[in-house]
């Protein structure tokens, strides 16, 4: 065993085209770091419907050039073998982005290469930029495909490589698996052919062509006067937002300066993502000063938004769903028609919202790849914080038009006296109180998840908080609605509980929702009390279950 994971450490070592990745394996056979060299080397990262995502560093089980340069060679194989147009000035278009990570740079010049040396036509974007650029740049540009080289929210040491079709909404199986059989038919790196260039680095004419695009999820003449302060969360999103709300005619936002320029270390925040504990405390210090109408947002490839707000005097970050009700109810109001949709772990208050319009309402498996490619969509949303406003522009989550819209409905409700805290309650008192929380558990180990999952399947709870389990369904057989996942869901009475492995990190999730009749305003605070008592009793009963 030994041997063998020395041989396959030094048959990588001699492929390997980047001298820091070199180095750092060259040291681990050096020092014969066999625990070292077992991690990087126990096996592959896995090719999935979220693409790749993992730790930087040398050997297949990290994000490297060796693994990306396979990852595209293998995307070029299936875009061919699919019947990609391929060879002189026919030749499919491949659109590459990229965030400023570490190592972005150079996996987006990779990718270009591998894309040229197969026959395709590559095109990069101009510098680093928000994922929401790339998604749009696809249907823009008319490409067969999409790279964005991010790992979005997840901690400075990692990096991702997320696909897009031709249509512009990430990959779905069978795709995927597609895909991954042909990453893993490449023998050698030797055999990919790597032009030293060959490949366009677009101008900003794409940009401007998404800002313009932006106008249109704002309505002609609506109010412009709600103050922002904004986060950029060391991300790429400062540039492209600042000039959306310019041209939109908001107040220039004040910037949360420490957050405000990309950074890969991140060096503010422990996760680099608004919803982990303490990634907005910059922004409320800045928004404590400046006193706004609302604090906005966006995670470091700016695809997803969050919004803060005053209530009784102190800042509180909006819950996803709670945007998501907000921005629907908003469309709603303005006359949008078309579908709306939204995944399985998000509220069902869109549904009523939704119902009570008129209006096409979908459930779909969690992530964007699938809400984005509902029939008719108008509007999709989900929990984690992301929006998609304008399906036509950008199928996929976008934090910047999404900024824009809730910044609107703050700005209608700011001339009428109102808030956004105000439309919630009415909401609330309209469809219920829909109050939801997530039990959420970060693991070194992943067998604690697998172990989780196996305990609920054997032993799946009768009831949670005194409620009857009133429905058990394991969606790995998939429903009538639903392809196959690892997942459960469990229908109480009055509550609702989805139970699933994250697709992009080291975590179990539970998503919690309950529902409180309102019999008017009076009866919110009673109403917001008892949503608590049942949340907390849930995530107390469910922890025990799933012994977590």
């Amino acid at each position: 065993m030994h041997d063998d994971l020395m041989a396959r450490a030094r048959a990588w070592l001699a492929e390997d085209p980047d001298p820091e990745t070199r180095d750092e394996l060259a040291a681990l056979l050096a020092s014969g770091d066999t625990a070292g060299l077992a991690a990087r080397f126990a096996g592959t990262l896995q090719f999935g419907t979220a693409g790749l995502r993992g730790e930087l560093g040398a050997g297949p089980m990290r994000m490297n050039r060796s693994v990306v340069i396979r990852a595209a060679a293998g995307l070029a194989a299936y875009l061919k073998a699919n019947g990609t147009p391929h060879g002189g000035a026919d030749a499919g278009l491949v659109v590459i982005g990229y965030d400023a990570r570490h190592k972005s740079a150079d996996f987006a010049r990779d990718t270009a290469a591998v894309m040229t040396g197969a026959g395709l036509r590559a095109a990069v974007l101009p510098r680093p930029l928000p994922t929401p650029v790339l998604a749009f740049a696809i249907r823009h540009l008319g490409a067969v495909a999409g790279v964005e080289v991010t790992a979005s929210h997840n901690p400075p040491r990692d990096n991702g490589y997320k696909v897009y079709l031709g249509d512009g909404s990430q990959i779905v199986p069978p795709a995927d698996a597609g895909i991954a059989a042909e990453i893993d038919a490449i023998a050698a790196l030797a055999d990919v052919p790597r032009p030293d260039g060959g490949w366009l680095t677009l101008d900003d004419s794409v940009l401007e062509a998404y800002l313009a695009r932006t106008d249109a999820v704002l309505s002609p003449g609506s109010p412009r006067t709600a103050r922002t302060v904004y986060t950029a969360m060391h991300g790429v999103g400062k540039d492209v937002l600042l000039a959306a709300f310019a041209r939109a005619g908001f107040p220039a936002p004040v910037l949360v300066a420490e957050q405000a320029e990309p950074d890969p270390l991140f060096p503010t925040v422990a996760f680099p993502n608004p919803e982990e504990p303490g990634a907005m405390d910059l922004a409320f210090a800045t928004a404590r000063e400046a006193d706004p109408d609302l604090v906005i947002a966006n995670d470091p490839d700016a695809d997803r938004c969050a919004v803060a707000v005053k209530d009784g005097g102190a800042w509180r970050m909006l819950r996803g769903d709670e945007v998501g009700a907000l921005l629907g109810a908003h469309l709603v109001a303005r006359g949008a028609r078309g579908t709306f949709a939204e995944s399985i772990v998000s509220s069902s208050l869109l549904g009523r919202i939704a119902e009570k319009a008129g209006l096409p309402f979908e459930e779909t498996l969690t992530g964007f790849k699938w809400i984005a490619r509902v029939d008719g969509l108008r509007y999709g949303y989900e929990e984690a914080l992301g929006y998609c406003v304008d399906p036509e522009g950008v199928r996929d989550k976008d934090g910047i038009t999404a900024a824009l819209l809730v910044t609107e409905l703050a700005s209608a409700l700011k001339a009428e006296g109102r808030t956004l805290v105000d439309l919630l309650d009415d909401l609330a008192v309209e469809h219920g109180l829909h109050a939801t929380d997530q039990l959420s558990v970060r693991v070194e180990d992943l067998s604690v998840i697998a172990d989780a999952m196996r305990r609920l399947r054997e032993h799946p709870p009768t009831e949670l908080a005194g409620l009857p389990v009133t429905r058990a369904e394991d969606l790995e057989r998939g429903t009538e609605a639903l392809p196959p996942t690892d997942g459960l869901r469990y229908t109480l009475d009055g509550a609702r509980v989805v139970v699933r492995p994250s697709g992009t990190e080291p975590k179990l999730k539970c998503y919690l929702e309950v529902v409180v009749p309102v019999d008017g305003h009076a009866a919110l605070p009673a109403a917001r009390t008892r949503a608590t008592e049942l949340l907390t009793a849930i995530k107390r009963d469910l922890s025990a279950a799933a012994g977590i």
